[in-house]
């Protein structure tokens, strides 16, 4: 699968950009948000990109950040959200002010960008909320940040099925309860206050 395309861009339009790669050229799809910040027609670029397969499509959809990537592949995760949604309600809001609005349950918010119904909103919701890192200046403030060990830690419980702030609430009561400076045994602490 395609991962990251670097390349001259040949065109530029909303919600789409050619990339020549080595000869070649991509037609990816791309969120105004991407669009915004791409350079003019001959400047070089790099988009990180999620190739969407099916039985009679290939298509690209690209973004400048891995954020911005992570976050529209949650979207398409959602029943009822396909690619082409996902990248109305990524154009239709700055990905921070969208994690907020998901985060905090604002439907209001969300049912005002193009194509999303009081329904769609309302399975974002359900379906991400939990699933979303915490929206910058939130909680963020006031919780110290985790190492690099604790983000290790942190992954290896959300890989489980553990809902994050569950997971994060585990690790930092494990660290409270002195567990030692390793993975295994910090894991398995936070593992049982995660239970």
């Amino acid at each position: 699968m395609i991962a990251l395309l670097r390349g001259t861009l040949i065109e530029k339009h909303p919600n789409q950009a050619i990339l020549d790669v080595g000869g070649v050229g991509y037609d990816v799809t791309v969120p105004i948000s991407t669009f915004s910040k791409l350079p003019d027609a001959g400047g070089e670029t790099t988009l990180r990109i999620h190739t969407h397969v099916r039985e009679d499509t290939l298509a690209l959809y690209g973004f400048l950040t891995q954020d911005e990537r992570n976050l529209f592949e949650k979207l398409i995760g959602v029943s009822g959200i396909g690619p082409s949604l996902a990248v109305k309600v990524l154009s239709g809001m700055p990905a921070g002010d969208l994690l907020n609005a998901i985060r905090r349950n604002e439907l209001d918010r969300l049912v005002r960008i193009p194509g999303v119904g009081k329904k769609t909103a309302e399975r974002m919701v359900l379906e991400l909320r939990d699933k979303l890192p915490a929206p910058a200046g939130d909680d963020a403030a006031a919780k110290p940040s985790l190492s690099q060990l604790d983000e290790d830690v942190l992954s290896a419980l959300l890989n489980l099925g553990c809902a994050r702030p569950a997971a994060e609430a585990a690790v930092r009561k494990a660290r409270a309860a002195g567990a030692p400076e390793e993975f295994e045994p910090l894991f398995r602490k936070a593992l049982e206050l995660a239970r």
